[in-house]
């Protein structure tokens, strides 16, 4: 239940820095204001309360204070606070950032409220120049011998492995059984989890030197189908699982086939096994594919250099709480991306510090930027508008492939559609920048 108030008054505010972006702002009400509160809210309980024996909003005022004592107190100190912190930020034009940590100090009928509410504010800092940011960009273009590379790679995706009668090269792939031991016992009585590398028959192991274990593939060389090896490796000191780190196996290795790898050519045949009607069709395809990459790169090298000279130019302090948000963001991403690669929870742990120190370096870089843009944004004039918010929101829901509503419902929830329009102002900001740089064409390495 929420009253309406009449106009109140703050008698004393003080603001107290605490670091260069938070402040302590302490306020003191009136205690006349404070009774009036009570009055307010009292009367609104009144008109809505329903007590045994009395119509909806008929109930003596002294029933209801004695049943409802402590839901009007907070409803009347919620409200009070509520409104005196932001009349507190306005009167002292402090443009708070993150949700005030509040702390009451005294509150009680017939007495002055007085509270005092920690902030983080945005930073202070003189825009520097923004425009005219040096960039280099090489005159790159795509040529027949990258075309022709391309094509290579694609018909090696379409490699065939063919048996054939001879000793292993390196490049081969040999197919083989082997069985593993440290110290003479099987290597899942050191780790449960290593029964993929205890033993295994049929198994396929590339020549080169750091296929399946570092080291392994190079003692099969000269080996023909039939033969046995020893093949003796010694895992490295990051290895997972971690009871096998540093220590050294002994594998029996029986080579059971060796198989040469043979690409196709690149004709038309290949041409239609990717879909085109024919080699020169599938040539243009992968030209525009590559420009397409080319493009993108440069872009996002443009963009680097940009971004790189902008925060060069100036230095100021940054919100706490902000930065510390960011660097969780961070960290979690980090986390989700190592373990989606197939990093183990163990090396993750081992190495938390490492990952949190360069969290913390990336997050005030992105903290930092993100108030350049702001100010560029508004300097510049530079908005989005209601429809690039809806397109970009229903982009994003085919994508996820989540109906619009409900898409729309979960953005809300949590301040995304904000985040969008963010995002939105952020790659305006940088366009504008890229329009406004300062090229040096420079020759492609």
């Amino acid at each position: 239940m929420i009253g309406s108030f009449n106009e109140t008054n703050i008698v004393n505010i003080t603001v107290e820095n605490l670091a260069p972006c938070k402040k302590l702002v302490r306020v003191e009400v009136d205690a006349a204001d404070v009774d009036q509160a009570f009055e307010t809210i009292t009367k609104d309980f009144q008109k809505q309360a329903s007590l045994p024996g009395f119509r909806p909003g008929k109930a003596p005022r002294a029933m209801v204070l004695k049943k409802y004592e402590a839901d009007i107190k907070a409803e009347a100190k919620r409200k009070l606070i509520g409104d005196h912190y932001r009349k507190a930020l306005e009167e002292k034009k402090i443009a708070a950032i993150t949700p005030p940590d509040i702390e009451e100090i005294q509150f009680d009928h017939g007495q002055p409220l007085i509270f005092a509410a920690t902030v983080e504010t945005a930073p202070e800092f003189e825009l520097p120049e923004y425009k005219g940011l040096a960039v280099r960009r090489e005159a790159k273009l795509v040529t027949e011998s990258d075309v022709d590379r391309a094509l290579e790679l694609l018909a090696k995706q379409q490699m065939k492995f063919e048996t054939v009668a001879r000793e292993l090269r390196m490049g081969d792939v040999a197919v083989v059984n082997f069985t593993g031991t440290v110290d003479g016992k099987p290597l899942t009585e050191l780790a449960s989890a290593a029964q993929g590398l205890t033993e295994k028959r049929g198994f396929w192991v590339e020549m080169a030197p750091n296929s399946f274990i570092a080291g392994f593939a190079d003692q099969l060389a000269g080996a023909k189908p039939g033969d046995q090896r020893t093949v003796t490796v010694t895992f490295p000191p990051d290895f997972v699982p971690a009871e096998l780190a540093g220590r050294t196996a002994v594998y029996a290795v029986e080579v059971v086939e060796v198989r040469e790898k043979v690409p196709p050519p690149v004709d038309d045949v290949l041409a239609k096994a990717y879909g085109a009607a024919d080699l020169p069709a599938l040539r243009a395809g992968v030209r525009h594919d590559l420009e397409n990459e080319l493009k993108y790169s440069q872009e996002k090298a443009v963009r680097g250099q940009l971004i790189g000279g902008l925060l060069g130019r100036v230095n100021f302090d940054l919100p706490e709480a902000v930065v510390a948000q960011e660097t969780r963001h961070v960290v979690y991403n980090i986390v989700q991306e190592n373990t989606k690669r197939g990093v183990g929870r163990e090396l993750i742990e081992q190495q938390k510090e490492e990952i949190y120190s360069a969290a913390a370096r990336s997050a005030k870089d992105r903290v930092k930027l993100s108030f350049l843009i702001r100010r560029i944004a508004a300097q510049e004039k530079i908005q989005a508008t209601q429809e690039e918010v809806v397109r970009r929101v229903e982009a994003l829901a085919q994508a996820y492939q989540i109906p619009v509503e409900k898409f729309i419902k979960d953005l809300q929830k949590r301040d995304g559609v904000n985040e969008i329009y963010e995002q939105i102002i952020h790659e305006k900001v940088v366009q504008f920048l890229e329009q406004n740089a300062a090229y040096e064409e420079v020759p492609a390495r």
